[in-house]
């Protein structure tokens, strides 16, 4: 699976249970990232997307659900029990900071796996966000 997070400057995933991840432009650039393939996330996560896409799976259990190849919209879920199966991670850096609860639980850079794509592009809320796509 290749698990996708969203992060602010101290790689913080939610506050209060809601995840750092709501701009259309991002929004946007993940579904065309995932393009045909199935793109799994909790409920709470969906409610974030007003686009319909038929490539959309909710589950609360999603990361079990989640095949070779699928996206993982992992939002505040931690990454680490499901590492093992994990293919690539895409994260989504907000280039600010905002209050946090919830972190990050794995750093892929800081871990060994090989950046193979980093490119800034402007947000609907923020006016630069930063895309970073790690392998193992």
């Amino acid at each position: 699976m290749i698990w996708v997070v969203c992060v602010d400057d101290r790689n913080g995933t939610a506050f209060h249970d809601r995840p750092q991840s709501r701009d259309a432009a991002l929004r946007a650039d993940l579904l065309d990232t995932v393009g045909e393939k199935r793109l799994w996330m909790d409920a709470a996560a969906r409610r974030q997307f007003t686009e319909e896409s038929p490539n959309l799976a909710v589950a609360e259990d999603f990361p079990e659900k989640a095949g070779p190849g699928e996206y993982c919209f992992g939002g505040a879920a931690p990454v680490l029990p499901w590492l093992e199966r994990v293919e690539a991670m895409v994260v989504y850096r907000w280039n600010r900071t905002y209050p946090a609860d919830r972190y990050l639980d794995f750093d892929p850079a800081k871990c060994g796996w090989k950046l193979v794509e980093q490119r800034e592009f402007p947000g609907r809320s923020h006016p630069k966000l930063t895309k970073e796509v790690f392998v193992k």
